[in-house]
């Protein structure tokens, strides 16, 4: 976990002033800092805030120039702000190509020109016979089966094109790419070679022969296969320059026929170009039947012979239109984000560019629109077209003989035609893919419609992968078993036309069996196919199998996730056949309440974790039954950090259901206290005030029941105490609750007077709970403790206006003046800022369930990197809370898993320093209210805390961070987060399992100087760390459930308390970090500036010892007593204690 900069960090929090380090200046991503430019450490927090622009009072009131009158007028009507206009015309100036690159681009191209049209010719032989091509090349294709009829001879091609976006000048960085069309001569070719891939054989061999050729050139640098699109029927050779330009660009040769020369009658898609006697190697014709339509071959051709037309079409509909061009870079950027470009059937920027022609023609664009405008009206047309149902058409020909769009529909799922009528655009589109497309679509016109002032970054910068973007992801591998999934489903027409690709061809099957299972859990699914590599020339093409796992991303429909039961229907009814059918074996009929019987399929899960991964189950089922692929081809990660939240010896629950049992009692309790009769004032309110009652406790507690074996009882106090010759008892933590009193005239006006009397009430609040329901309490003069259920409740009693009480000060005069104290703002925090924020929370777990075990494993994991301490409960709930209420540009996680990821990228990316964290709890926030908050923030800056969280409640103090983080602890869970996120996708998406998936948990040890080993015997919590240990220690708890006449121990956890005597020793030498979910280690950072040294006094010698410096004596640490009394402080807890570095060095 990247111990070398974590201790950098932790270094300079041990000792230096607090300031936001450089780590803090710019966004996190992928773990790696993104340090495009130098950046200079500021010297203090002031000199590295966003400041805003001081004019004198001459430059402020000038009168605005005619320029400046047009840009306002323009940025009102095309941009809805002046700040999205600024980072528009930013992210365009960055994604360009420079003029000087462009020449630098121009002059390697005509070399290319030059040297192609010097490739010199071959004599004509067979297609099979391909032993004149040289030994160091290799056929860029699969030629199977091999035998077929025609000959080849090479010729220089007749034109050389560069088509594509090159031209356009909508190229985007950091890739460059430039397509050249080479159009072959007509000599070479005859008019049967559209049959049996004769066609992509010579075009093949025609690229062969120039790689053969080029890759003898010094001008070029490396000379490589590929496929376009990822479509393995038309590779493509790929030229780089020689030298120091090698990444400047990559030249793509795309061979194609000449214009008209195969008739367009033979590439409809109802036409079959490929027979089945030569595919399947049979001698002789089969039964007759009329042979199978081969559309998506027929459409590859379509392809090569429409270049040069579309490059024409494009021209004429972007030259003089800038802001169509901007357009469609800002599209080819929103795309790419999104992984929607990539390998066959991706969603391109060529498509991107048709579509834009299209919407101009329809005049639903307009040349004169904004890049952002285009932007807005692609995407608006994208969420409400859904083209698996009304596709759309370039061409305005009314021929008859041209084929229809319901023609076009029974080949192709998705259909967009290009101006001839005859080409679909979108043939390698799947249905899925389109779905997700206008699925993001609508989330990025909701996004923008919000008008958000981040809404540019997080519609543009924010990257979206798949793991991240999809609460579970399927992996289905080795990718070759999908061949036989062709064959079970009868794919074979489909393998024929994909020429192998057996991918290609179950694709859309599959898919489409899995919405249909899924059904309403499902809210999209979709694909993803890892882009083939480039390779040599002296290499055979990857094979199908060589091309890792297919992976499938599931959103999940958090309404559909909480059944167990998919119902079919009636007996008698003729659809019950079609469901058993579907289902095999897990359909079964069943007798419901209403009395009817029904075909039904009840799937195995009793808990929330469970009922999450029923989709697992499901796909399981249905890719076996139909597909013929067993689970052991199957990794699905949905549920692999689930352990990490997971009590000992409850594998089947994350703790949800133990949760709602607290909830329960603590319902029943505040019922009890509403009741209560006696009390001088009725109680007018009960509020919870701990995580366990927002569901956001990491381990839930459990119904304790102590054996008094491991106890000493006091009888005259009626309490336990623990033995010192037994492992210490288990940990129990009292719930706190807020019981809120009746205002009354009687309540004193002194604050010693109100304490007295809330503690009378606290007295008498546990006597009617004794005497009426029989309750075991004890009562202290700040709380009542209450043993319900197995559960312990920490009752206190608040009045309304005590807060105000302690503020009131008076001067010597006798004024009173209110001035808020730390006693005033720790008691309003702890009676009217938790209560308010845990309600709240509870209200976010109802409405979304995935948020329990995102916000237990987030403070489960800032835990187990020893930082918890920086950080309160309600600091981290926050932070969770808006991956929920602001999920922009995702949608709200469904899945612990997946809102952790997200949690990672938050707290890696957000700009703590500049910005608040706005959490719109109830959605309570106007965006009116939001920008004066971002005002306030930036005006008292210097005064919050470094780690700012904004509620409706606390708009301006930062309640829940005014005691930590500091700075640099801030800084290092950012660094750690980046680097977490990185591991942790890179494990889920490793198609043959995630390894170790706890390694992100375990945190960097040698970054201490010093590590104090604890015994397993006093650790309470031992079982609750992040490995598990096989075997621990008896706690001292009854499993046999009942009723305890005797209030356990409460609060007893040695290691914490060993941690605030340290803490108060030694807390101007050192920093000790500690998990307290089990944690063995304490790890101590020294404080460099303790190891200055000190003048003498006899006052402050407590760690140190005297030595002489010159003439004078000072004081400075001694290193060895101090280790010693580490060691002696907690003697029977402390195993061992190890120094691991000597930087005390004086």
């Amino acid at each position: 976990m990247g111990p070398a900069s974590a201790e950098e960090h932790l270094r300079r929090a041990a000792g230096e002033p607090e300031m936001m380090g450089p780590a803090m200046d710019g966004t996190v991503q992928g773990g790696k800092k993104m340090a495009s430019r130098k950046r200079t450490v500021a010297g203090s927090l002031v000199d590295s805030l966003l400041q805003p622009v001081k004019l004198s009072p001459e430059e402020l009131y000038k009168e605005p120039t005619n320029e400046e009158l047009n840009r306002l007028r323009e940025t009102e009507i095309l941009f809805h702000s002046s700040l999205l206009r600024l980072q528009v015309e930013e992210l365009l100036k960055e994604v360009r190509l420079s003029e000087k690159k462009k020449g630098r681009i121009d002059v390697f191209l005509q070399e290319v020109n030059q040297r192609i049209k010097k490739v010199p010719s071959t004599a004509e032989t067979e297609l099979i016979d391909q032993a004149w091509l040289p030994a160091g090349v290799r056929v860029p294709l699969h030629q199977v089966p091999f035998t077929v009829k025609g000959s080849f001879r090479f010729l220089p091609p007749v034109q050389v094109t560069i088509v594509g976006s090159y031209l356009l000048g909508t190229c985007t960085r950091p890739d460059i790419n430039v397509d050249m069309a080479l159009t072959m001569p007509r000599e070479i070719l005859q008019d049967k070679d559209l049959l049996n891939q004769r066609y992509f054989r010579k075009r093949a061999l025609y690229l062969a022969h120039l790689a053969d050729h080029l890759a003898r050139d010094p001008l070029f640098g490396s000379v490589h296969f590929s496929y376009a699109n990822g479509c393995h029927l038309k590779p493509l050779l790929l030229l780089r320059p020689h030298g120091k330009d090698e990444h400047l660009v990559t030249v793509r040769l795309h061979p194609c026929p000449p214009l008209d020369f195969f008739r367009p009658c033979r590439l409809l898609p109802s036409k079959n170009n490929v027979r089945s006697t030569w595919y399947q190697g049979q001698s002789h014709p089969g039964d007759g039947k009329p042979e199978p339509p081969t559309p998506h071959y027929n459409t590859w051709v379509l392809q090569d012979t429409a270049l040069e037309s579309h490059m024409q079409l494009l021209s004429t509909v972007l030259s003089s239109a800038q802001g169509l061009k901007d357009g469609v870079t800002l599209l080819k950027v929103w795309l790419r984000q999104r992984e929607l470009d990539k390998g066959l059937g991706g969603f391109n920027g060529f498509l991107i560019s048709m579509l834009i022609a299209f919407l101009v023609s329809t005049r639903k664009i307009h040349t004169t629109m904004s890049g952002y405008q285009v932007l807005r009206s692609v995407l608006q047309f994208l969420a409400t077209t859904d083209l698996t149902v009304n596709g759309i058409s370039l061409c305005l020909s009314s021929d008859p003989s041209l084929p229809a769009l319901a023609d076009f529909y029974q080949a192709f799922p998705v259909v967009f035609l290009d101006s001839s009528g005859r080409l679909n655009l979108c043939a390698d589109v799947t249905a899925s893919t389109y779905h997700q497309v206008q699925h993001e679509a609508r989330l990025s016109m909701a996004l923008l419609d919000s008008k958000a002032d981040d809404g540019f970054q997080l519609l543009l910068m924010t990257p979206k992968p798949m793991v991240r973007s999809f609460d579970h992801v399927l992996h289905v591998r080795p990718v070759s078993r999908l061949q036989a999934a062709c064959h079970r489903l009868k794919l074979c027409p489909e393998l024929q036309d994909s020429g192998g690709d057996y991918v290609s061809a179950v694709l859309g099957p599959l898919t489409a069996l899995l919405e249909k299972g899924l059904g309403t859990r499902l809210q999209l699914l979709a694909h993803s196919r890892p882009p083939v590599p480039e390779w040599d020339i002296s290499q055979d093409p990857p094979k199908h199998r060589d091309s890792g796992a297919l992976s499938l991303g599931l959103l999940l429909q958090p309404e559909g996730l909480s059944s167990v039961l998919e119902l079919g229907p009636e007996a008698d009814q003729p659809e019950a056949a079609d469901f058993r059918q579907f289902w095999g074996s897990r359909s079964e009929l069943r007798r419901f309440q209403d009395g009817a019987i029904r075909e039904a399929v009840v799937w195995e899960a009793s808990s929330l974790h469970q009922k999450r991964l029923i989709p697992h189950q499901v796909v399981t089922h249905l890719l076996a039954l139909h597909a013929d692929i067993p689970d052991t081809c199957i990794h699905y990660v949905g549920g692999f950090l689930d352990a990490l939240i997971q009590r000992p010896k409850e594998p089947s629950s994350t703790g949800e259901e133990a949760l709602t049992v607290a909830v329960c009692c603590y319902d029943d309790l505040s019922r009890l206290l509403w009741g209560l009769e006696g009390l001088p004032l009725t109680v007018s309110a009960v509020q919870g005030a701990h995580p366990v009652l927002r569901y956001t406790e990491v381990f839930p507690p459990a119904p304790v029941r102590p054996a008094f074996s491991f106890h000493e009882h006091l009888q005259e106090r009626g309490l336990l105490l623990p033995r010192s010759d037994k492992p210490c008892p288990a940990y129990v933590e009292p719930m706190t609750v807020v019981c809120h009193l009746e205002g009354s005239g009687h309540w004193p006006q002194d604050a010693e007077a109100v304490q007295r009397v809330r503690a009378a009430f606290q007295l008498r609040l546990a006597e009617l709970l004794t005497q009426q329901h029989g309750l075991q309490c004890r009562a202290t003069a700040t709380h009542t403790d209450v043993l319900k259920d197995g559960f312990v409740f920490r009752i206190r009693v608040a009045y309304q206006r005590e807060p105000q009480i302690l503020r009131e000060v008076q001067s010597p005069e006798g004024m009173i003046s209110l001035r808020d104290t730390p006693a005033s703002l720790r008691l309003e925090r702890d009676t009217k800022h938790l209560p308010l924020l845990t309600s709240a929370l509870h209200g976010l777990q109802q409405q979304h369930p995935a948020f329990s075990g995102v916000a237990r494993l987030a403070k489960r994991w800032v835990r187990a990197q020893l930082l918890g301490e920086g950080f309160t409960d309600e600091s981290l709930d926050l932070v969770t809370a808006a991956l929920f209420l602001h999920p922009e540009p995702f949608t709200p996680p469904s899945s612990p898993q997946v809102g952790f990821l997200r949690f990672l990228s938050l707290v890696s990316t957000f700009d703590w320093k500049n910005n608040p964290l706005i959490v719109n709890l109830n959605n309570e926030l106007t965006a009116e209210e939001q920008v004066e908050i971002h005002r306030d923030f930036l005006a008292a800056r210097t005064r919050l805390p470094v780690m700012v969280l904004v509620t409706p409640q606390d708009r301006k103090s930062s309640v829940w961070t005014q005691d930590g983080p500091t700075a640099q602890i801030l800084q290092q869970l950012v660094i750690l987060a980046a680097e977490a996120l990185s591991i942790l996708e890179k494990q889920l998406m490793d198609p043959w399992g995630p390894g170790d998936i706890r390694t992100v948990f375990r945190p960097p040890l040698d970054i201490y100087d010093v590590l104090i080993r604890l015994s397993p015997r006093h650790i309470p919590r031992h079982r609750q760390a992040v490995d598990c240990p096989a075997a621990s220690f008896c706690r001292g708890l009854l499993r046999e459930p009942g009723p305890s006449s005797l209030m356990p121990v409460l609060g007893y956890d040695p290691p914490q308390l060993y941690l605030a005597q340290l803490r108060e020793a030694f807390e101007d030498l050192a920093l000790f970090f500690y998990d307290q979910h089990g944690g063995e280690v304490i790890g101590v950072l020294w404080k460099p500036t303790s190891f200055q040294p000190q003048p003498f006094k006899a006052s402050s010698t407590k760690g140190r010892m005297v030595v002489s410096q010159g003439e004078e004596l000072v004081m400075v640490p001694n290193i060895e007593a101090i280790l010693e009394d580490f060691a002696v402080l907690g003697e029977g807890l402390v195993q061992s204690v190890e120094a691991q570095s000597e930087r005390w060095t004086v």
